[in-house]
């Protein structure tokens, strides 16, 4: 499966249109933020809709509340803001406001991941999938590109419940063509391979499939799995492609603590146990810099992927033939 990683569309932008079709098919959709409306892009439901919007400035956890409150009279408040303001300062709002009477909020938290980039760690969720998936009634979303993300997005307006959506500040490149589908229970099997089941989602994906393509010339066959729904997970694909390989390796944009690596992990353990090797940012903080030199220092990009994954690879080839 061939990516052109030079051509890419703002996802960001891709969710603020997506927010104007939703608001002019449903009058009750509502659209609330805290002072980012240009960088989450939720300024283009602003303009066009400028009655159903409301900025809570910087005070998330009002937001959150304001928003479970607007729910209880049966609006659907979609909210946004950055991924490390979304879940870690709004958490008891989330849980005990949205979760806890399962309100149908959706959450759609921009800059996730390492690759916020200069702004540094105090800007780089890390923890919140792990702390989105770990609450009752919540389902976690990690879209890879544009269409996926409309997609996605369309889907949680339309099914009562809380959602969380994760997207990236960085740009995305096409990865799926016009006839894709998204199917919330499951997963999409991209490539086929026999040395290593490879799971990722997200902007990690692109990176995950150009290094298969590099390791397919070298004589290494990886499957790669998209699983943009972390939560509620799908467990049968999990289980059935592990069975292929007998060897599974998770990529995510997150911490390994918690997040696609724990979710696959729990699942294997309780149902197919094979050996899982876990690629995320290690317990550790981020740091500012570029996208690109985070990506490359934190092992996220296809070329350092693609040393990790022959590696892994070779080691489990050592361990099958003991």
């Amino acid at each position: 499966m061939i990516i052109n990683k030079s051509d890419k569309k703002s996802i960001r932008s891709a969710y603020g249109k997506t927010l104007v079709k939703l608001g002019r098919e449903d009058k009750n959709i509502v659209v609330m933020d805290s002072d980012l409306a240009c960088s989450t892009q939720t300024g283009i439901f602003a303009k066009e809709f400028p009655d159903r919007f409301f900025d809570s400035g910087i005070a998330e956890q009002d937001m959150i509340a304001t928003a479970a409150g607007l729910a209880s009279v049966g609006k659907i408040p979609f909210v946004s803001t950055f991924a490390v303001f979304a879940t870690g300062r709004t958490y008891d709002q989330i849980r005990n406001s949205v979760c806890y009477p399962h309100f149908n909020v959706k959450i759609v938290a921009t800059h996730g991941g390492i690759t916020v980039g200069e702004d540094g760690a105090s800007h780089q969720a890390l923890e919140d999938i792990a702390l989105m998936r770990n609450i009752p009634n919540m389902k976690v979303i990690v879209p890879a590109d544009c269409k996926e993300c409309e997609q996605a997005v369309e889907y949680a307006a339309k099914t009562p419940g809380p959602f969380y959506i994760r997207l990236p500040r960085t740009n995305v490149c096409d990865i799926f063509g016009d006839d894709y589908k998204f199917e919330f229970n499951k997963a999409q099997i991209l490539t086929q391979g026999s040395d290593a089941t490879v799971i990722t989602n997200g902007e990690t994906l692109a990176e995950v499939l150009e290094a298969a393509e590099e390791l397919d010339k070298q004589g290494y066959s990886v499957q790669v799995i998209n699983i943009p729904v972390v939560k509620p997970i799908d467990v049968d694909t999990i289980i059935s492609e592990a069975k292929k390989t007998n060897f599974v390796i998770t990529v995510e944009n997150h911490s390994i603590i918690g997040g696609l690596g724990s979710a696959v992990c729990e699942t294997l353990a309780e149902n197919y146990p094979v050996r899982v090797h876990r690629v995320g940012i290690n317990d550790t903080f981020g740091q500012s810099g570029t996208t690109s030199e985070l990506l490359e220092f934190y092992g996220l990009n296809s070329a350092r992927l693609t040393e990790t994954l022959k590696e892994q690879i070779d080691k489990q080839r050592l361990i099958n033939n003991k």
